[in-house]
């Protein structure tokens, strides 16, 4: 009964525990056999198993082998070629594309190690330099962006495939042939595009080299600049309370310093340097790297630096303003040469009897036929130059007649001139201003206003430093000679024409010509001196006074005196010289304009002048350095107006020669008063 019983629970047991493994390795039989539904959840199940973080495969499962897939090509993709990739994927299921991934993945990090020894060793060297340029051009995009764009979407378009084969990745039977053949039209397409980089590249690297070789252009003076730097750091340093606590660093300073100076002398570039200066430069450096480790707070730097520029700005501003005085005084006072020579000469002139103090040709003095000339002048010797080059320049200088007006104490002198030094076949004439009875404070508002206290009181007090029209306090404005150009009728009352001359030009062309000039009325030829914007009306007229807004143009063109040919018949036909007075009796207060012949000359003749051609006359010799030269030579005057007259020292050198060759250096008088050529012995 008990051997009936064991049996069948023997082969209960046995059945129990050998069916589950009959039936489990039947399973495994039927999923390795034939692909089915059960076989993709099961591998749903697996493949995702982890451990640590890392995906390892189960051992019980049969792994495929990695021979089987080949890690594809790491060209960079064009667009098309994502296009067909993820075509050629749509038809992996999800699973399948994990697990693709997966040991994608492995290959991927055994490929990055390997030599390259294998078959695909030229296409991983292929794709090294892909990515190498790509990623060159990521650390340089300045360039990238102007000689390959390509590249830049090429870039784009790799990480753009790279996710989508990470996302959607093609069996290796399906896809294999889709990227070789999309890899090998991008290989070309990137040969392309590397043949147009290159030529960027080219050009990008010799503009490069160009910036190179500027960049190394150093300035003439930068060592100078550096050394003058290096003083403004140290009087920074001098000045902070934190340095000037330290006395052992306050000394090396101002050594270094006095050391700095001698080096710099009066070089103004590096050339000019001695030897030394660039020990002294490096000594200096490390003394100021000293005060900026006890002082390194750039705020109280920074103040300081500010105050100091400041304190340089006013100290400019104060000595524009005195050079300026000093050079309008300069420019007004005689050198000793030029006060000595008038005294010589009126000592010669008194020692002559009556019968040699005459001029010969007088008869010609008021022949309207001949060309006459008004001069008036104190300055010899300027005098002298204007009718010598006038003569040498005329065609006949026996028709040329200069009438020469000048005050009581040159009137001696400037008569013995040109007695002793006769123009060739010309007629000299020189008269004495206070011989004009006809010309009192009674007739002539001006010469009213130039006796009044105030007037006096103006041009006299010490105050003339601070005045910032200091210009117009000439005192050559308090002399009658500077207003006699609008008496000229009166002076010459039977002459026709006449041209005026100022004693600061000189002559270069035949001038006989401007008689002949038909002034269509008009009573005084001119040459216009306005530009787009300077010497304009508005430059000289107070345009604010209703006076002056209601009757003139501020835009109207200005012109010079100088050199103006004038009908005297006109003149007296229009009244001018009463136009002169009344003007000035409205001008009493200088409301109207400030001192001068030139605002009441734009005034007087307004509207009643020639313009005559620029080439008649050519101005700015006495302050423009930059006055044409080919402006120059075809000029028939050049003149000489402002403060830097040809017979003193600070006249423009380059212009002195036009001048100083009208002047017989070797004439005894100037010997004996040493007036010698300016620049020469």
């Amino acid at each position: 009964m008990k051997m009936k019983l064991r049996k069948p629970v023997l082969f209960l047991l046995l059945v129990t525990v050998l069916a589950p493994i009959v039936l489990y390795t039947d399973t495994l039989g039927t999923y390795f056999n034939s692909p089915s539904s059960s076989r993709t959840e099961f591998i749903e199940d697996l493949s995702t198993f982890t451990f640590g973080g890392d995906v390892r495969p189960l051992n019980v499962l049969p792994q495929e082998s990695s021979t089987s897939l080949k890690e594809p090509r790491g060209d960079v993709y064009s667009e098309n070629s994502s296009h067909s990739l993820s075509n050629a994927s749509d038809t992996l299921s999800s699973e399948d594309a994990r697990k693709t991934r997966q040991l994608t993945e492995a290959e991927s990090m055994k490929h990055q190690t390997a030599t390259g020894s294998s078959n695909d060793g030229v296409e991983v060297a292929t794709n090294g330099s892909h990515i190498s340029q790509v990623t060159d051009n990521l650390h340089e995009p300045q360039k990238t962006d102007k000689t390959s764009p390509k590249l830049v979407s090429a870039g784009k378009n790799e990480s753009r495939v790279m996710e989508t084969s990470s996302k959607k990745k093609t069996s290796p039977t399906d896809s294999n042939h889709t990227l070789d053949s999309t890899s090998t039209k991008n290989e070309i397409r990137h040969d392309q595009n590397t043949v147009k980089t290159s030529g960027g590249v080219a050009g990008e690297t010799a503009r490069g080299k160009d910036e190179d070789r500027n960049a190394q252009i150093v300035p003439s003076d930068a060592r100078v600049r550096q050394l003058k730097d290096q003083l403004i750091r140290a009087k920074v340093y001098l000045s902070l309370s934190a340095t000037r606590n330290n006395p052992h660093f306050i000394r090396e300073l101002r050594l270094r310093m006095k050391e700095v100076l001698r080096a710099l002398g009066e070089a103004t570039k590096d050339s000019d340097l001695s030897r030394s200066a660039n020990e002294k430069l490096k000594a200096m450096e490390q003394t100021l790297a000293k005060g900026k480790q006890i002082q390194d707070d750039c705020a109280t730097i920074v103040k300081k630096l500010r105050a100091m520029l400041h304190s340089a700005e006013e100290q400019l501003r104060v000595h524009k303003k005195q050079t300026l005085y000093l050079t309008h005084l300069t420019a007004k006072t005689l050198p000793k040469g030029l006060h000595c020579l008038p005294l010589r000469l009126s000592t010669e002139y008194f020692k002559l009897n009556s019968s040699q103090q005459h001029f010969p040709h007088q008869e010609n003095l008021e022949n309207p036929k001949l060309y006459h000339y008004a001069l008036f002048s104190d300055n010899i010797l300027a005098a002298a130059v204007v009718i010598n080059s006038t003569v040498s320049h005329a065609k006949d200088p026996s028709k040329h007649v200069f009438h020469i007006v000048t005050d009581r104490l040159n009137f001696a002198a400037m008569r013995m001139w040109f007695l002793a030094n006769p123009p060739q076949y010309a007629t000299v004439d020189v008269q004495n201003v206070e011989e004009f009875t006809w010309l009192n404070s009674s007739y002539s508002p001006v010469l009213k206003q130039l006796n009044s206290q105030s007037m006096i009181d103006y041009y006299f007090r010490s105050r003339a430093d601070s005045d910032p029209n200091v210009k117009f306090r000439n005192p050559k404005y308090l002399s009658i000679m500077n207003h006699l150009r609008f008496y000229l009728p009166e002076i010459f009352p039977k002459l026709d024409k006449v041209l005026f001359l100022d004693d600061d030009i000189v002559v270069q062309k035949d001038l006989s010509g401007l008689w002949s000039l038909d002034l269509k009325g008009k009573v005084i030829g001119v040459v216009e001196t306005c530009g787009e914007s300077f010497h304009r009306f508005d430059r000289y007229l107070n345009f604010s006074n209703p006076l002056i807004s209601k009757n003139f143009d501020p835009r109207a063109c200005g012109w010079a005196f100088g050199m103006n040919i004038i009908d005297l018949n006109e003149w007296r036909r229009q009244n001018i010289t009463e136009v002169y007075h009344s003007w000035q009796n409205l001008n009493h207060e200088r409301l109207l304009w400030k001192l001068g012949t030139l605002p009441p000359g734009l005034i007087t003749f307004w509207k009643r002048t020639y313009a005559l051609d620029r080439s008649w006359h050519v101005l700015g010799l006495g302050y423009n350095p930059n006055v044409s030269q080919k402006d120059i030579q075809r000029a028939a005057v050049i003149h000489y107006n402002g403060n830097l007259k040809p017979w003193l020292e600070i006249s423009i050198p380059k212009f002195r020669d036009y001048w100083s060759k009208f002047v017989d250096y070797d004439q005894v008088f100037l010997r004996e008063c040493n007036i010698n050529k300016l620049g020469g012995s």
